[in-house]
């Protein structure tokens, strides 16, 4: 099946191109696509593992599988015009909250914001349906190719309504999780405190609980529970699906 491929910024330097066709295997998926390159055109090599991947204008990931007649783009973490860069992503590693933050530290950055959550060993609180109980340890799981193109939304989200923010990060952490773990991250930054970071911050871990497809089981001493949400989206939540290109008559 061929494959068109667009490259922007450094990538299409790399390539030395802006655009090219492949002819790859069919069920070849974006890993697959990335791999060829890789061994077609050495410069590119070391750009490819953090090279975010568009198939038919929406975000595809390793996994995804590619057709024939499909627009490939390959392209850095989105600047956003002015704004700063962005990192969504769903991790098994420890979250390494210095370096995370450093990533969306500009020469302009004056203020960060950031919102870590971590497993609670004991929890006593009110109504919980629980009651007061100890935890040993989470577990969590996520819908990976569809949370993170759901985290480059809360992203793009953030950045509509407040355009001052420069960085975002939004990741996750799943599998088995100790108390006292950090979970997850939830960083702004900007040029200075009061041109809404915190607000910011605080929309996107809220806004993450209802659309970022991600799930919890608690283990405690007790048994063990997954642990559901009460959003229920509706069509204002979805963003832009993936689909084939449509042919034109």
């Amino acid at each position: 099946m061929k494959i068109k491929i667009l490259f922007f910024a450094t990538l299409k330097e790399r390539a030395g191109t802006s655009q090219l066709a492949l002819t790859l295997a069919e069920g070849a998926t974006v890993a697959d696509l990335k791999a060829r390159l890789a061994a077609e055109a050495p410069a590119l090599a070391v750009a490819l593992p953090t090279a975010l991947v568009s198939r038919n204008h929406e975000f595809a990931f390793a996994e995804d599988a590619l057709h024939e007649g499909d627009e490939v783009a390959l392209f850095p973490p989105v600047s956003g015009g002015a704004a700063g860069p962005t990192i969504f992503h769903i991790t098994n590693d420890a979250l390494d909250l210095n370096a995370l933050v450093a990533q969306i530290t500009l020469p302009t950055t004056g203020a960060a914001c950031v919102f870590t959550g971590m497993v609670r060993g004991e929890t006593r609180r009110e109504n919980d349906p629980l009651g007061p109980h100890n935890t040993v340890r989470l577990e969590y799981e996520a819908y990976k190719p569809m949370a993170e193109a759901k985290m480059a939304q809360v992203a793009d989200e953030i950045r509509a309504r407040w355009p001052t923010v420069e960085g975002i990060v939004v990741v996750q952490r799943i599998g088995p999780l100790d108390p006292g773990t950090p979970t997850v991250l939830i960083a702004c930054s900007a040029a200075h405190r009061d041109t809404g970071v915190f607000e910011a911050a605080r929309y996107g871990i809220d806004r993450l609980k209802e659309i970022v497809p991600v799930w919890k089981k608690e283990i405690g001493p007790a048994g063990e529970v997954w642990i559901e949400g009460h959003y229920t989206p509706d069509a204002g939540d979805q963003g832009q699906a993936a689909g084939p290109t449509p042919k034109s008559a």
